[in-house]
């Protein structure tokens, strides 16, 4: 009975890639290749593998309808460019877009950042004003020390928290 249960035990091995990702061993870095002057070269590669939320609000005041509808033809154009992204509407102008691979993250960040009703992004915490932004919010974004100007801009959460 013992040599059976050993048996049992060396088949239930699971191969790396079907193991979830929090028990997955992360892809080692190679820092030769990392340039220390851009920390998003090391942010991108350290996410590379790694499932990683974008958030995303849509300009103006739209109804959820209308945020379903714009942030479907972002999602489409995604696709189209081969990023495997899922799109999830979390208030009537806030989305998320879940990425299997964070190494492309701040591709799609420049992507939705270039949308015309894209007002801003937010990748790993750090926001990003988009092309709807206006001057006013874009001075509230992050400064060069990596510190929000604006406590509200910090936490847009605290917003969107009666919606939910």
């Amino acid at each position: 009975m013992a040599r059976l249960l050993e048996q049992w035990e060396k088949d239930d091995d699971i191969e790396e890639g079907d193991l979830p990702e929090h028990r997955r061993s992360p892809p080692p870095i190679d820092f030769s290749k990392v340039d220390p002057s851009k920390p998003e070269e090391l942010l991108k590669m350290s996410k590379k593998g790694k499932t990683v939320m974008v958030f995303a609000t849509v300009s103006g005041n739209p109804s959820e309808k209308e945020t379903e509808e714009v942030t479907s033809l972002w999602q489409s154009s995604l696709f189209n460019a081969n990023f495997d992204v899922q799109r999830f509407v979390v208030g009537s102008n806030r989305v998320i877009f879940m990425l299997r691979d964070g190494g492309y993250a701040w591709e799609i960040k420049d992507f939705l950042t270039g949308q015309e009703r894209c007002e801003d992004v937010t990748v790993e915490g750090q926001v990003f004003p988009g092309k709807a932004a206006t001057k006013k919010s874009k001075g509230k974004g992050q400064n060069a020390t990596g510190k929000t100007k604006d406590k509200k801009a910090a936490n847009r959460a605290a917003q969107y928290k009666q919606e939910l």
